[in-house]
């Protein structure tokens, strides 16, 4: 594991590799949380540069309307049926990139806190091998996480310019890691990528295992949609509605 008593590191170019589908699995979720909120929300607080969709089995409505209402940004439209394979894509396109350089990959049902870009950046320079915005409600409670002792997590906290950040043991598949660390690990995220679901909670314990770190901050800057797992202390609908 790094030194964290480091001074912070130099890292590349910021690659974003959004996911989106219209197929999902059957969540409640607030009224003020859609896929096409989520995306004018992030497009809202990160650059267009170096931002790839890629839109899997999308009906042609959804097709012409991301052409006509989001133009300027790369959008690949593709046909895999399942959050694996269409990720699995987002990992070939990423590991093509320079090694220093930084990717974000992003599902289609997540809200992002303004700033949250330079939070990542700020992050990752700590010099973490995985990083996520969302500082998921399961780590505050009794669930079958071995990680967890009952209502809290056995952690480590650090401060960037921005906010504080803890050691979490799993996070789900929006998250973001250098090109070089994807490459060493990709044996790991494939494996645990192989079916029609991303198995996300193991592959970050498998990943711990090895010694990998992942950090999140807290509060979080991003959270899933799902009103059972929204991110604590943060007006997610405030954030929808900027």
């Amino acid at each position: 594991m790094r030194d964290w008593t480091e001074r912070p590191i130099d890292l590349g170019a910021l690659h974003v590799f959004y996911r989106l589908s219209d197929g999902s699995y059957d969540k409640l979720k607030p009224d003020y949380i859609s896929k096409r909120i989520c995306l004018e929300n992030f497009l809202s607080n990160f650059s267009r540069e170096n931002f790839t969709l890629i839109a899997d089995n999308v009906v042609d409505d959804t097709w012409e309307m991301l052409g006509r209402e989001f133009a300027g940004i790369k959008i690949e439209r593709t046909s895999f049926g399942n959050g694996a394979a269409s990720f699995n894509r987002a990992l070939d396109l990423a590991l093509k990139l320079p090694q220093e350089d930084i990717v974000y990959f992003v599902e289609d049902d997540y809200l992002h806190c303004p700033n949250s870009r330079d939070v990542l950046l700020e992050g990752m320079r700590l010099g973490t091998d995985y990083l996520t915005l969302y500082d998921h409600p399961d780590k505050f409670m009794d669930t079958d996480n071995p990680h967890v002792d009952r209502d809290g997590e056995v952690t480590k906290v650090f401060l960037s310019a921005s906010c504080h950040w803890k050691l979490t043991s799993s996070t789900t598949m929006t998250y973001a890691s250098t090109v070089k660390t994807l490459t060493r690990d990709e044996a790991v995220i494939r494996a645990r990528t192989s079916g029609d679901h991303p198995d996300d909670f193991n592959m970050f314990i498998d990943l711990r295992e090895k010694g990998r770190t992942l950090i999140s901050p807290l509060p979080g800057y991003a959270t899933h949609g799902q009103i059972e797992w929204l991110g604590p202390l943060v007006d997610w609908e405030e954030v929808a509605l900027k």
